[in-house]
C-alpha cells in the first residue's frame, strides 16, 4: 500500500510545480504588459506543462485504483499503458531540460522579485528534477505493475508526436507575448528562426528517436518486471498446495508406533 502514497505525494508535488509555474508566468506577464490569455495559452502549451498535467491524473487515478482494489493483482491495462505514456516524456523531459535548456532563462527573470525568484525555482526543479525522478523509481520498484505488450509502444511515441505536430503548427500562428516576433516556440531549439527547418526537425527526429529507445526501455523493464513477479506467484502457490501434504505426513510421523526395543 506504500506506493498508493508515493503516487499521491508525486502528484501532489507535481501539482505545486504547475501551480507555482502558473504563478511565475501570471506575475512576469502582468509586469511586463503581456496579453495575459496568449501567456496562459503558451503556458498550457508547453511539453512540459502537459506531461505534468497528465501525470497528476494518471497517478492520481493509479493510486485510486490500489486504493479501491487492495492486494498483489497487477494493475489494469489501462492503466499501466496511462503509466508507460507519461513515464517516457517525463523522463525525456528531465534528462533535456537538463542537457540542453538548463540556465537559460527569460530576460524578464533578471527583475523578478524574490517571491517569484523563489517561485520559478520550485517549478523548475519539481517539474524537471523531482518528477523524473520520481518516474524512474515507480517504473522499477513500483509494486503491481503490469508487463505490455510490444505493440503499446505506438501509444508511448504518439503523444510526443501529436504534439510535435501541434506545437510546430500553432508556432507561425500566434505571436510570442513579449512582441518581439510575429511567431514563438516553447523552446528555441524548435524554433526555425533561429538556425532554420533543417535544424528544428532534427531536433526533433533526434528527440523521437529518443521516445522511441525509452519506450523500448519501459516495455522491456515492465514486462521484465511481470515475468518475475508471475514466476515468484507461481512458486509461492506450488509451496502453499504443498502444505497440506506435508502437514499430513507429518501428523502420521508423530502416530506412527515405535517398533519393540531390543536388548
Amino acid at each position: 500500500m506504500r506506493w498508493v502514497w508515493f503516487r499521491i505525494a508525486a502528484a501532489i508535488v507535481a501539482g505545486t510545480g504547475v501551480l507555482a509555474g502558473l504563478l511565475v508566468n501570471v506575475d512576469r506577464a502582468l509586469r511586463d504588459g503581456q496579453e495575459l490569455g496568449l501567456v496562459l495559452a503558451n503556458y498550457f502549451s508547453m511539453f512540459t506543462i502537459v506531461s505534468s498535467i497528465l501525470s497528476i491524473v494518471v497517478l492520481s487515478v493509479a493510486a485510486h485504483w490500489m486504493r479501491r482494489h487492495p492486494g498483489t493483482s497487477p494493475e489494469p491495462v489501462g492503466i499501466a499503458l496511462a503509466i508507460a505514456a507519461v513515464t517516457g516524456p517525463v523522463i525525456l523531459l528531465g534528462i533535456v531540460f537538463n542537457v540542453l535548456l538548463r540556465g537559460e532563462p527569460p530576460a524578464i527573470a533578471a527583475t523578478d522579485p524574490l517571491w517569484v525568484a523563489n517561485l520559478d525555482s520550485w517549478a523548475t526543479e519539481t517539474l524537471h528534477v523531482v518528477l523524473p525522478a520520481y518516474f524512474v523509481l515507480d517504473l522499477l520498484f513500483a509494486s503491481r505493475r503490469r508487463g505490455l505488450p510490444w505493440r503499446s509502444l505506438a501509444v508511448i511515441v504518439s503523444y510526443p508526436l501529436v504534439w510535435t505536430v501541434y506545437t510546430m503548427l500553432r508556432g507561425e500562428l500566434v505571436p510570442n507575448p513579449d512582441g518581439s516576433a510575429e511567431w514563438w516556440y516553447p523552446y528555441g531549439f524548435l524554433d526555425p528562426h533561429i538556425a532554420g527547418y533543417g535544424s528544428a526537425f532534427g531536433y526533433i527526429g533526434g528527440i523521437l528517436f529518443a521516445f522511441l529507445l525509452l519506450g523500448v526501455a519501459i516495455i522491456g523493464i515492465g514486462r521484465s518486471r511481470g515475468r518475475y513477479a508471475a514466476a515468484h506467484v507461481g512458486a509461492a502457490r506450488v509451496r502453499i498446495s504443498a502444505l497440506p501434504g506435508q502437514v499430513v505426513a507429518w501428523f502420521r510421523c508423530r502416530r506412527r508406533p515405535s517398533g519393540p526395543s531390543v536388548g
